[in-house]
């Protein structure tokens, strides 16, 4: 078979790109001096977020210039990074604004995506290892949410790809596109504290969970949870998901919609009302950076550290309590008791394509028992003022 004659580089680099004077460092510094707010909704984040970020990364993703051309500086790598997951611009788009070509994006923004969640996650996305960091936990989701016991909200979402090369149906989801799941677990106060990303689309939706290090050390009783005595009514300590997840003697999900007495839609309605800041946070982080709202070009290795990036830049974010943020975005409860939606629900683009009911067949008797609990709890000792106007509105 005759190779195909490479066609001869006229040059080593285009002069356009040597020349950086039109790139994006230079567009954010005038940016910085004169217009903050534009800085923030470039990059999602203001200056100083952006400094101590690349502070913790930089010596990762430096390169060493050599004696045939300047190397590509920490700070135009993240820069790039940030703006590709922030609008999901392909690298031939990319390559303009940012003077880098596209062949070195395609290294660049994936090689930069694992080092930020790898800078992170251990300051910014830590998983409790002790019954006291459950219990704070679990303080945060009483407070806010008057929901007891809680270690966290659960939730899974299908992130969109294209088809990986070679792969068949294997990422083809059942609502007819390529896809790998993200699947989380957050707290009271809208982060994430653990993530998994990378299933393939094609695994049964309520069964992905189960193939996640979170749910298999649960089932081993090794995640350091409180015992029942030292919960609130001696109740277990619980996670609380929706109807694409098997009722578990630690896993809460609302009573089926048929029979419904008055009872369990007080207990579905105050499940959804705490379960409610996973949904939240989901929306916020496909609002906030674009790359999700698209299909991720990417193979799924790749795109699985795109998400894991926005998982943690998202917290990184949340924890230094700048603007990234305002108490609008996020569905809230006012005065009048009644649930006021979030800013990101305006663009209906920003909802991410939830997991497939369970057919749940051959539940244990202890996580019956224990959702009855619950029942019987918010219904007496637990019960809210607000609980039966909202039941009566038609809200659970």
């Amino acid at each position: 078979m005759l190779q195909k004659k490479r066609k001869k580089r006229s040059k080593w680099v285009k002069d356009w790109k040597l020349n950086r004077n039109f790139s994006d460092i230079q567009l954010l510094r005038e940016l910085e001096e004169n217009n903050p707010d534009d800085y923030r909704n470039y990059l999602r984040m203001d200056s100083q977020d952006f400094k101590l970020l690349l502070e913790l990364i930089g010596p990762k993703i430096e390169k060493q210039n050599t004696v045939m051309r300047m190397a590509i500086t920490a700070e135009e790598r993240l820069i790039a990074t940030l703006r590709f997951l922030a609008t999901g611009r392909s690298y031939e788009d990319l390559k303009f604004s940012t003077c880098i070509s596209a062949p070195s994006l395609s290294y660049i923004i994936p090689e930069t995506c694992k080092e930020i969640f790898e800078a992170l996650k251990k300051d910014y996305m830590k998983f409790p290892t002790s019954k006291e960091e459950w219990q704070d936990i679990s303080i945060g989701f009483q407070n806010r949410w008057q929901f007891v016991n809680c270690g966290g909200s659960i939730d899974g979402k299908h992130i969109r790809i294209l088809q990986p090369p070679g792969t068949g149906a294997q990422f083809y989801n059942y609502k007819g596109f390529y896809s790998i799941v993200l699947m989380a677990v957050v707290n009271s106060n809208y982060e994430f504290i653990y993530v998994d990303v990378g299933k393939n689309g094609r695994l049964s939706d309520g069964g992905v969970i189960e193939c996640t290090e979170f749910y298999k050390s649960l089932k081993e009783e090794k995640l350091q949870i409180p015992n029942n005595d030292d919960t609130v009514n001696n109740l277990n300590f619980v996670f609380l998901g929706d109807e694409a997840f098997a009722l578990h003697e630690h896993i809460l999900k609302p009573y089926s919609q048929r029979e419904l007495t008055h009872e369990k839609r007080v207990f579905n309605y105050r499940l959804s009302r705490a379960r409610n800041c996973v949904e939240n946070t989901f929306g916020l982080i496909s609002s906030r950076f674009r790359l999700l709202q698209r299909a991720i070009n990417l193979n799924p290795e790749k795109a699985s550290y795109a998400v894991l990036a926005i998982c943690a830049i998202h917290n990184f974010l949340r924890k230094r309590g700048g603007p990234y943020v305002t108490s609008t975005m996020f569905d809230r409860q006012e005065d009048t008791n009644i649930l006021k939606n979030g800013e990101w629900r305006e663009n209906i683009n920003n909802e991410l394509l939830g997991l497939q009911c369970t057919r749940q067949k051959n539940v244990s008797t202890e996580a019956k028992v224990n959702r009855d609990n619950y029942m019987h709890f918010f219904n007496n000792q637990g019960s809210v003022d607000f609980q039966e106007d909202m039941v009566k509105a038609g809200r659970a």
